[in-house]
């Protein structure tokens, strides 16, 4: 069974963060230089939210006027849903099906390892069954050839 661990280390190690305290502005404004689509909020070496584009389109629809003046604790999600790198594929599916989240914090214990996105399930998702189906069409294609002839 894939595990998180196992998507975490094809994705990469890169992982950005903010503090509750950053202005909305200067974090849209990293999220759109990186091409990312969530920060993890930390605050004094905990994770204390997460700040996705979901919440910067309701803030930007709802402020309107001044809206990067705000800082990111008013506007994140500060009760997100996280795994662990022991949590498998099945498992995170079901829960951003469930709570509707296109990105879960990977925590191991205190610590954050890292973000595991709805792309990252489904790249995970896709390159382990062609590497099924592989494995299969050789298996298929080295089968003996007295056991096909006795069918």
């Amino acid at each position: 069974m894939l595990k998180v661990s196992e998507i975490l280390k094809v994705k990469g190690d890169i992982l950005y963060t903010a503090s509750p305290d950053t202005l909305v502005r200067e974090a849209i404004a990293v999220m759109s230089e990186q091409n990312i689509g969530s920060l993890v909020i930390m605050e004094h070496g905990e994770l204390v939210g997460m700040l996705t584009f979901r919440e910067v389109i309701r803030h930007l629809h709802e402020k309107k006027e001044n809206a990067g003046n705000y800082t990111v604790r008013s506007i994140m999600d500060d009760a997100p849903v996280s795994v662990t790198p022991n949590t498998g594929a099945d498992e995170v599916q079901r829960l951003m099906l469930d709570k509707h989240t296109r990105y879960m914090p990977v925590m191991d214990g205190p610590v954050l390892q890292g973000v595991i996105s709805f792309y990252d399930m489904a790249k995970a998702i896709v390159e382990a069954q062609q590497f099924e189906n592989r494995m299969l069409k050789a298996y298929i294609r080295d089968w003996p050839e007295e056991n096909i002839s006795e069918h």
